[in-house]
């Protein structure tokens, strides 16, 4: 059985992720960009908070269901002190707002949409993430 949630956690995974994400467009005509989506609620325009906080409120609540149902899934092998992980979100953020986007936006939406500007970003995300983890583990 262990197999078996190896193969259909992470497909059942990317099967809600790409449906949240074709759903925003076809009923929102909005791309699923996490950091924008949130960075909109931040300074929000008139008639656009509502969707954006429901978007953000429903990762919240996926996130806590998961931890009912499996918790397991969410176990971590390396724990990192609190400072490490504050330093790692904002350095996350801040590469987001450079790159015009996030892995969502870009990883998801924009490969979908053959962006080649999203195929860049998606890469470069990638390699950080490879060097990052790398240097962390190995390294430091």
């Amino acid at each position: 059985m262990e197999q078996w949630t190896m193969v259909i956690a992470p497909l059942a995974g990317g099967l809600i992720i790409g449906l949240a994400a074709v759903g925003l467009l076809l009923l929102n005509g909005r791309i699923a960009g996490i950091s924008n989506i949130l960075a909109g609620l931040l300074t929000p325009q008139r008639g656009d908070g509502f969707w954006r906080l429901s978007f953000v409120l429903g990762l919240l609540a996926g996130g806590e269901l998961l931890q009912v149902l499996y918790p397991q899934a969410l176990n971590v092998s390396h724990p990192r002190s609190l400072g490490m992980v504050a330093s790692a979100g904002l350095l996350v953020g801040f590469g987001a707002r450079i790159g015009n986007g996030c892995t969502s936006g870009h990883g998801v939406c924009g490969l979908a949409r053959r962006s080649r500007r999203s195929l860049a970003a998606t890469a470069t995300f990638m390699l950080s993430g490879i060097v990052t983890v790398y240097l962390t583990n190995h390294v430091l």
